[in-house]
């Protein structure tokens, strides 16, 4: 799959939920490999922002990243907006915003979703990067009960169950299975708040831009009339019966199950700050802003340490080339072939793989007391299958061979040994041009990088 941007740009205005401010909001195209970039446009020199976990600084009401050079620099409530890009499948845009918040529009994700939709989505030249799931990820809050648990799936899914002790709102349950419903069966999801918390957050000089237009607001706690008179005057709403307990909103709920699948859309925008697309089933238990972002730090901090992952390798599957298909488009022969099999092909990257034997030759001599297989001869592995993905472009590939014109930036992590299985993943860092192919390749034994290195090589007729 490529990665997708905008095909064009657009604006929406509103006011900021906790400002109050008016604030301006453009997304536009980014180039590929870009990410999401939010860039605050009111600030000297218009500082830029990553949308990943990292930079996550609060979590209260609301996702907030921050600059780690620039403190100021800083954007709220941005969950919202992440969750529509996320949802449609674009992996770069560039947020432009002129205050410390995303305007709350609707208090939903469905204005962004439109215009998403609207302006439409362009494929780039550069392969998306997925986060797989391949085994179980937890995280729990034991203060509050909440938790995520990741689990391995063929594709996105998610499950969230709310709990509140709340004679209006008690136990709710929603779910994504198919993340192209999200438009349709969450996008329209508003955020909500209890009575008894609004007074508590005016007084933090929080939600100043709130009102009944952008949040549910749950009458579920008796109080006098007075004071619910009050309140109703703060948010522009006509008086209630303070012995009726329910939704104070004049406008009809979206959704029978609104709340809990707006958490749904919390738990997707704050996933986005992984940097790259999920492929696993998610079930979130009474979730919140700080442990969902709990769980995008902790793959955020897997991806730091080893930023690609190993391929997924199915010994029952059957392989693309065996190796009698192997020796006939690669010159090399015992004992100098050193790839088995190749598992997955693109255009722009191959998969292969090297079982490593105690009767490999160079054992003998490397060493004989400790056998390591050389690192020089994992390089020239890894090279033999990313000469299977350039000859794969050519016809009659047996009338050409490949050849070493550079190798940059070799790194050895850990050792290769008799029992080990190699995995190698070569992929195009540019489109071949002239027979030259330049690309990147990694070794893996398990989940493990334990080589890397770039490669330019030059396709050549055989005389």
């Amino acid at each position: 799959m490529k990665q997708r941007t905008l095909k064009g740009e657009f604006t929406l205005q509103g006011k900021g939920l906790h400002t109050g401010l008016r604030i301006n909001a453009t997304m536009r195209p980014a180039p590929a490999s870009t990410g999401y970039v939010f860039r605050r446009i009111d600030l000297e020199g218009q500082p830029t922002i990553d949308a990943l976990a990292e930079n996550v600084v609060d979590t209260r009401r609301g996702t907030v990243i921050a600059s780690k050079s620039n403190r100021e620099a800083r954007v709220s409530t941005i969950e919202h907006a992440l969750a529509a890009l996320y949802a449609a499948g674009i992996d770069n845009c560039f947020i432009d915003v002129d205050a410390p918040e995303l305007p709350i529009l609707d208090g939903s994700a469905i204005m962004w979703a439109d215009k998403i939709d609207e302006v439409g989505i362009q494929e780039q030249d550069a392969e998306k990067e997925f986060y797989v799931v391949k085994q179980r990820i937890k995280v729990v809050d034991p203060k509050t009960g909440s938790s995520l648990i990741v689990l391995p799936d063929e594709d996105f899914s998610i499950d969230t169950m709310i709990e509140f002790n709340s004679a209006v709102l008690s136990n709710q349950f929603a779910s994504l299975d198919n993340i192209e419903k999200f438009r349709k069966e969450i996008a329209a999801s508003r955020t909500f708040v209890f009575v008894r918390e609004v007074l508590p957050l005016l007084e933090l000089g929080l939600i100043k831009g709130g009102d009944l237009d952008n949040a549910i607001v749950i009458y579920d706690t008796p109080m006098s009339q007075e004071e619910l008179d009050k309140l109703s005057d703060m948010l522009g709403v006509e008086h209630k019966p303070a012995g009726e307990l329910g939704y104070l909103n004049n406008k009809p709920l979206a959704f029978n199950n609104e709340p809990a699948r707006h958490k749904l859309l919390d738990v997707l925008g704050d996933l986005a700050l992984i940097g790259r697309p999920l492929k696993g089933r998610i079930v979130a238990t009474r979730p919140g802003h700080t442990i969902n972002t709990q769980l995008s730090k902790k793959i955020r901090q897997e991806l730091r340490y080893q930023n690609v992952q190993a391929p997924i390798y199915d010994v029952n599957a059957a392989p693309l080339y065996d190796v009698n298909k192997i020796r006939t488009m690669l010159p090399h022969r015992y004992p100098m072939l050193l790839v088995d099999k190749v598992i997955d092909m693109s255009d722009t990257h191959v998969v292969g793989v090297k079982n490593v034997t105690a009767n490999e030759p160079f054992f003998t001599g490397h060493f004989p007391d400790e056998p390591v297989m050389p690192g020089v001869l994992q390089v020239e592995a890894m090279a033999q299958v990313g000469g299977l993905l350039v000859l794969s472009k050519v016809d009659d590939p047996e009338r050409y061979s490949t050849y070493f014109m550079k190798i940059d930036n070799v790194k050895f992590r850990q050792k290769v040994v008799p029992g080990d299985t190699l995995v190698f993943h070569l992929s195009l860092m540019s489109p071949i041009r002239r027979g030259v192919a330049v690309m990147k390749g990694y070794a893996f034994v398990g989940e493990k990088v334990v080589s890397e290195a770039e490669f330019m090589a030059q396709v050549i007729k055989n005389k």
